[in-house]
């Protein structure tokens, strides 16, 4: 609810818990427990419940996947895509190249703080130096 501190809404408050609820069920079960208690991928799904629910029309993400379980990634990764359908612009910035083509429509190859490559997830998926150097094939 801290995301929400902000809002007056309280009727919309509570129909966007309910939507966080079930991106995350998760969260619904451990409600009641310390976010320091959570695991790493339970506080990271929890950020970026908290950051919707101040209803933002952008979305900016992190590396959300770093340092968590492959199971919770993976929940994550479709959570993301299911806030990009329900008409959210996400900005995510990721190392994880082939979990993020999965859920990008737009890619932004970054060296050394340089742009080197930009086009469609299938253009860079298809991009055979980008393929070598960053997916390993």
């Amino acid at each position: 609810m801290l995301g929400a501190y902000l809002r007056n809404d309280k009727v919309q408050v509570t129909r966007d818990l309910d939507k966080i609820y079930a991106l995350f069920p998760i969260l619904k079960e451990r409600s009641r427990q310390q976010a320091s208690t959570l695991s790493g991928g339970q506080q990271q799904m929890l950020a970026i419940a908290r950051a919707l629910m101040g209803g933002p029309a952008l979305l900016l993400l992190d590396e959300p996947s770093v340092g968590i379980a492959h199971r919770l990634k993976v929940e994550i990764f479709q959570a993301i895509r299911a806030i990009q359908e329900a008409g959210t612009a996400v900005l995510l910035v990721e190392q994880d190249a082939r979990t993020t083509m999965a859920v990008a429509k737009r890619i932004y190859v970054l060296e050394h703080g340089r742009f080197v490559r930009e086009g469609s997830a299938q253009e860079i998926a298809a991009d055979d130096d980008i393929r070598r150097v960053y997916l390993g094939l």
